[in-house]
C-alpha cells in the first residue's frame, strides 16, 4: 500500500500535493522564508531582476502563458503581493484583474463565464485577485449552495484548469495564510489610519465572525482543487517581507522550469546595414 499523499512544507511557503489531507491550524502563518527582513530584501532584490528576465522571455517566446491565481482571507495582504511580484515587470506582458461582485451580465452565465475572459494570453503573464475560488468559498460559508452543488463546482474547476493547461497556461494558486490575530491588527490599523480608512469595511466584522468557518471552506476547496498542473502553495503571510521573498521565489522557480526561449530571428541579421 502506497504511502497516502500529504504536503510539503518549505521555509514559508507549504506545497499541498493532489488528495493531501491537511488542516490551516498546522501551518504556522508566521513561518519565515528568510532568517531576517534585511536579508529579504536583499534577495527580493536578486529575483525581481530574475523575473523580469524571465518575464521578457516569455514575451518573446509568445507561445505560452502564466496565471497566478490570489487568494485570502480579508486583510492577508493580496495587494501588497501582487505589488511585490509586479514591480520591475513589463507591463505589455503583463494582465491584472480584480474580481468583485458579479456584475448582471456575468450572473446571467455560468460562473466561469467571466474568469475565462480573463485568462492572459500567450506570452502574458495574469494575475488575479480572487477568482474562480470565491464561488466555492462565500456560498459554502453562507449555505447558499448544497453539499452536489459545491462538488460539481468543484469538478468543474478541475476540469478548467485542465483546459487552460492543455492550452499552454500554467497555473500557480497562492493562498495568504494569516492568523486571526493579524487580523485584528491590520483591519485596526485601517480604522487608525486617515490614508488606510477607506479600506475598511464594517461588513467585514461579519465576515470575520465566520472565521472557522472560512478556514474549513479553504481547506475542503485546496484539497479538492489541489492538483499536479495546477498546485496550491500556503503562504505564511503574517510577516510581509517573508510573504514577499517566498511567492518571488515560488514564481522565479516556476518560469525557470518553463525555460522561455527567445526565438531566434527569421532572417540573417549580419545582412542586415543600418545606414
Amino acid at each position: 500500500m502506497g504511502v497516502a499523499p500529504r504536503w510539503k512544507l518549505h521555509a514559508g511557503v507549504t506545497l499541498i500535493e493532489p488528495g493531501a489531507k491537511f488542516s490551516l491550524i498546522e501551518i504556522a502563518p508566521d513561518a519565515k522564508g528568510a532568517a531576517s527582513k534585511d536579508k529579504a530584501a536583499k534577495q527580493i532584490k536578486k529575483l525581481r531582476e530574475q523575473l523580469a528576465g524571465l518575464q521578457e522571455a516569455l514575451y518573446a517566446e509568445h507561445r505560452r502563458s502564466l496565471l497566478i491565481v490570489m487568494q485570502a482571507m480579508d486583510t492577508g495582504g493580496k495587494d501588497g503581493a501582487i505589488k511585490n511580484l509586479c514591480g520591475g515587470l513589463d507591463p505589455n506582458g503583463l494582465q491584472l484583474t480584480n474580481f468583485k461582485y458579479p456584475t448582471p451580465e456575468e450572473w446571467d452565465h455560468d460562473f466561469l463565464w467571466r474568469v475565462h475572459h480573463a485568462v492572459p494570453g500567450k506570452g502574458v503573464v495574469g494575475i488575479w485577485n480572487r477568482s474562480h475560488y470565491e464561488d466555492v468559498l462565500v456560498p459554502r460559508v453562507h449555505k447558499q449552495i448544497s453539499e452536489a452543488v459545491w462538488r460539481e463546482r468543484c469538478e468543474d474547476i478541475n476540469a478548467f484548469e485542465r483546459l487552460l493547461t492543455r492550452n499552454g497556461v500554467t497555473i500557480l494558486k497562492f493562498f495568504l495564510h494569516i492568523s486571526k490575530d493579524e487580523q485584528k491588527g491590520r483591519l485596526q490599523a485601517r480604522l487608525n489610519d486617515v490614508k488606510k480608512l477607506w479600506k475598511f469595511n464594517p461588513a467585514d466584522l461579519k465576515e470575520r465572525a465566520l472565521w472557522d468557518e472560512y478556514r474549513r471552506a479553504y481547506e475542503a476547496v485546496v484539497q479538492q482543487c489541489a492538483s499536479d498542473d495546477a498546485p496550491w502553495h500556503i503562504v505564511s503571510a503574517n510577516h510581509k517581507w517573508s510573504r514577499n521573498l517566498v511567492m518571488l521565489e515560488t514564481v522565479v522557480a516556476r518560469l525557470e522550469q518553463m525555460k522561455p526561449q527567445y526565438p531566434a530571428a527569421d532572417f540573417d541579421p549580419k545582412s542586415i546595414k543600418i545606414e
